[in-house]
């Protein structure tokens, strides 16, 4: 009998991330907007949290100059 796939998030990433939103998104690249809106953000100093993932980081490093990253304890 085949075992059953794991879930594509582990349990080691409890680890979350809150992003804020510090920089307008007028004249930036379409794919900055999409990452922007990926990660849940629509307005400047809106603050979301995120799981800590290798998607979720990658998106973040991406538009890193928009912007602010702090880890959630």
């Amino acid at each position: 009998m085949p075992m059953p796939k794991k879930a594509a998030t582990s349990s080691k990433s409890n680890k979350k991330l809150s992003v804020t939103l510090v920089k307008s998104l007028s004249k930036r690249l379409p794919n900055h907007l999409a990452n922007v809106k990926g990660l849940g953000l629509k307005r400047i100093h809106q603050t979301v949290q995120v799981i800590d993932t290798p998607e979720n980081r990658g998106m973040i490093n991406r538009i890193h100059y928009l912007v602010k990253v702090e880890q959630v304890k």
